[in-house]
């Protein structure tokens, strides 16, 4: 109809100059199938759409050379190749991890799959650990923001003792009720980082500044420095994003009068500095438990500067206070008036005693503990495969308490005249670091594999000063009569009648006071190396410089005096692993490491029974031994299955330690009778001395299982189940118990659970309603001290059921129901170690109501 098509010749050209340099003149053919469509189409269009406007023209175009047939796709092809591209697009579309649409999103765990974040791909260590954990040859649980969340955990406390593998211990006067955990079976209160720091403050930590929370399972000195027998806990705080600006806010109300409030905003000044800043107000009881109360207050405030896109900068301050009434747990019934004896015992709430008893003074007793911490860490790629970080982190600790030790009962006939001694501890400890990481990461190729090597320098100084209250002896001038040592006797077990006594004096420090010191400079190189992601080699090399200082007062012959000790140790660890991957999703590993236990690393101990040393040289329990050594292997596989979102491990482990402290209750009649194994003389007719030696050995052995992720598009699952056998391989030592245990050879260990199991688990009703719950289990633990089960107490196993629901009530608004302990279970914590233990009793059914806002 009068229309004109441009000759096919300038067609071509029209195409070519459209392609510019995509046009292959030699053969016809472009680099891109999608570019050249999309030419022709436009060109076309084009054309046509301006041609009837024109009038006809006459042209003598020049021949167009004849090009390949090959060069233009036939129909069919077309369409099969447009057929392939959308079939791709739609496969990418469905595997692609998408994070659900949500207010909340922007502040999501950056560690965690956003599709699933229950499961957690990397740790925050990038350098040390820079494969995701599928393909990381060691076992290594991350509590994500998601699960501390879904299992209302408040404290680090709450969220490890609902993890397998973790148990919880106890001290009588340094870590009373702090901090302090046993990973697979070996002690690790001074084994607790902050963004990769070490936090060796004796400390209660709460959880309103974590991301997430890191459970590094095995030895690892190599990776972190001295300690790391059992395995670490890091936990990751909160940072400044630069993305997008949200506003959060959680209000809990709860049985046991609790109310509690935490605040996260997240402000983006502009696009290179963001500002993030939180706080905490907790006014609380504890179910269960009369008159103990958990009061919590504090701030943090985080800044992220990247002036460009090469270097970045963050900072931190975190603040907390917690105070209130302490709860230093029950008595336990051991029947008989032989110290061991095969009559069952067991904590006195079992045998009848109310279990909300208190055996405290409430006019008297408290605790203070306050956290100071500020970190500075700046990171700059000097290339795009080489970067510089460093990290200075300053940090101050306060544990502050006078509690109410319930010890030494009586075993009367009827049992409910029952009485204990109440016997009064306290503690003032400040604890500071000074440390600095200075870290350089280094990624290049060599044959085939990629390589990511780190290295780096540590230097830190920790100190600690530790003093008491005095006058506890003297502060009733009426009621019981306290003993010189502070105790009273005559407590009723069934019916405390001095709780509200309130006739003591305001407590005065004693003023003898010992200072602690830790001075380590670290240096430390390891390597990963993926061979195209069929095998991955892994490997690293620590040394630290440790030294420890101890100065104070101690009792020589009667007399005070003021003395002081120090040691030095060289600490040299390494690791070795090797993956597998036999399919993209599974890895098969093997991995053996070391560490080393110096004394004095737990800023709690004054004396070589609770690991330290003490100032004074004066017999038993100051002696200075040389380091333990652990060491491990570890064979485990891991898997991502259901579109990678949800992950699977299973390890069996093996660990070993040597010149293991153990005690041993010696006596003499000689005036200078040696004891072998302890430095020291005892003096004519002391009778009984219980003296710590160095050169036991023992080893614990396992299997470690752990699931995280989702099942389903509506499915949540987050647990593990741990199984281990411990056995005291050499000692020294005679059992304390000849009659029941010949040798402390072939023991268990005391102090944990052999068999530990959670599950957490979260289906979506509807876009609306969750609803979730939590199971789990600990089997019993027996008492003992240092090395073997060997006292003839112990704390039963326990099932415990926690459930959830929560409704979405719009797009900003949530409400959440937590019924923690369900069925009211009475269960116990931890077993104190000594021949006349108390045991910590865990809280009792409560129920939180929890509002969420998210903007």
């Amino acid at each position: 109809m009068g229309m004109r098509k441009t000759p096919r010749s300038l067609r071509s050209d029209a195409v070519r100059k459209s392609f510019g340099n995509n046009f292959d003149a030699a053969t016809g053919k472009t680099v891109s199938a999608v570019a050249s469509l999309i030419a022709v189409a436009s060109v076309s269009s084009g054309v046509h759409a301006q041609t009837p406007n024109l009038p006809p023209v006459n042209v003598d175009a020049p021949k167009e050379r004849p090009r390949p047939t090959a060069s233009r796709p036939t129909a069919d092809q077309v369409r099969a190749r447009n057929a392939l591209r959308r079939a791709a697009q739609r496969q990418q579309a469905a595997t692609a991890p998408v994070a659900t649409p949500s207010p909340g999103a922007p502040d999501r765990n950056p560690y965690a799959d956003p599709a699933a974040p229950y499961k957690v791909d990397h740790v925050q260590a990038g350098g040390k650990f820079p494969e995701k954990l599928v393909d990381t040859p060691k076992s290594i649980t991350v509590l994500s923001k998601e699960v501390l969340e879904d299992k209302n955990a408040t404290s680090l406390k709450t969220a490890i003792l609902s993890t397998a593998g973790v148990t919880l211990g106890t001290g009588e006067g340094g870590n009373a009720f702090g901090d302090r955990f046993f990973i697979r079976g070996f002690d690790a209160r001074n084994d607790i980082f902050i963004d990769g720091v070490r936090d060796p403050g004796v400390s209660v930590r709460e959880n309103f500044f974590t991301e997430q929370v890191e459970i590094l399972r095995g030895p690892g000195s190599s990776f972190s420095g001295r300690g790391i027998a059992g395995g670490a806990i890091n936990i990751v705080t909160k940072q400044a994003v630069t993305e997008k600006s949200f506003y959060n806010m959680d209000t809990s109300f709860g049985t046991d009068k609790t109310k509690r409030v935490t605040l996260d905003v997240n402000q983006v000044i502009n696009p290179t500095f963001a500002v993030r800043a939180g706080g905490l107000f907790q006014d609380a009881g504890v179910a269960g438990r009369d008159y103990v109360t958990d009061d919590r207050s504090g701030f943090f405030i985080a800044t992220t500067w990247k002036p460009i896109d090469a270097v970045k900068v963050t900072t931190d301050y975190i603040h907390t206070y917690q105070h209130g009434i302490p709860d230093f747990g029950v008595p336990y019934y051991r029947p008989g008036s032989a110290p061991y004896t095969t009559t069952a015992g067991g904590p006195y709430p079992d045998f009848g005693s109310n279990r909300n008893n208190f055996y405290g003074f409430v006019n008297r007793d408290f605790f203070k503990v306050k956290q100071d911490i500020g970190t500075i860490n700046s990171e700059i790629y000097v290339t795009p495969d080489l970067m510089l970080s460093d990290k200075i982190r300053l940090s101050r600790s306060v544990n502050d308490y006078v509690g109410t030790l319930a010890e030494s009962p009586t075993a009367p006939i009827p049992l409910t005249a029952a009485t204990v001694t109440a016997n009064p501890q306290s503690r003032y400890q400040v604890t500071s670091v000074l440390a600095n990481q200075s870290e350089a990461t280094y990624k290049f190729d060599t044959g085939g594999f990629r390589h990511t090597a780190l290295g780096g320098v540590e230097v830190s100084r920790e100190t600690s000063f530790i003093d008491k209250y005095a006058g506890l002896d003297s502060e009733l001038t009426t009621g019981p009569k306290f003993t010189p040592g502070g105790s009273t006797s005559g407590v009723s077990v069934f019916s405390p009648q001095y709780t509200f006594l309130n006739t003591f004096d305001t407590p005065r420090m004693l003023g003898t006071p010992t200072n602690l010191s830790v001075d380590t400079k670290s240096v430390y190189a390891m390597d990963s190396a993926n061979y195209r992601d069929l095998v991955i080699l892994n490997g690293g090399i620590r040394y630290d410089d440790y030294t420890v200082k101890t100065s104070g007062y101690g009792t020589v012959g009667g007399v005070q005096t003021f003395g002081a000790q120090s040691a030095e140790f060289g600490l040299p660890n390494f690791n070795l692993g090797v993956t597998l991957k036999p399919l993209p999703n599974g890895s098969v590993y093997a991995a053996y490491a070391t560490s080393s236990n110096p004394v004095g690393a737990e800023f709690d101990g004054t004396s070589s029974a609770y690991g330290g040393i003490s100032p004074v040289l004066n017999g038993a329990n100051t002696q200075i031994f040389g380091p333990e050594k652990n060491k491990a292997i570890e064979l485990g596989t891991k898997w991502e299955l259901f579109d990678r979102h949800l992950l699977l491990t299973a390890a069996l482990f093996q660990t070993e330690k040597e010149n293991a402290r153990e005690a041993q209750n010696v006596g003499s009649t000689a005036a200078a009778a040696k004891v072998p194994g302890c430095a020291y003389n005892l003096p004519a007719g002391s009778g009984n001395v219980s003296c710590i030696t160095a050169g036991g050995a023992y080893r614990i052995r396992g299997i470690d299982l752990g699931v995280g992720g989702k099942l389903t598009d509506k499915w949540s699952v987050f647990g593990g189940l741990v199984l281990m056998q411990s056995e005291v391989t050499k000692s020294l030592a005679p059992s304390a118990n000849t009659t029941l245990y010949p040798t402390n050879v072939g023991l268990p260990l005391a102090n944990i659970a052999h068999q530990s199991f959670s599950m957490l688990s979260k289906y979506q009703l509807t876009d609306v309603w969750e609803l979730g719950g939590q199971a789990v289990y600990r089997s019993g633990i027996r008492g003992g001290t240092l090395l073997a089960a060997n006292q003839g107490t112990s704390i039963p196993d326990y099932w415990r059921f926690d459930m959830f629901a929560e409704a979405k009530v719009d797009k900003h608004w949530t409400v959440k129901l937590f019924v923690n302990n369900i069925f009211d279970k009475r269960y116990y914590d931890a077993l104190y170690q000594s021949a006349t233990p108390f045991v910590l009793e865990a809280p009792g059914r409560a129920a939180y109501l929890v509002v969420s806002a998210r903007y």
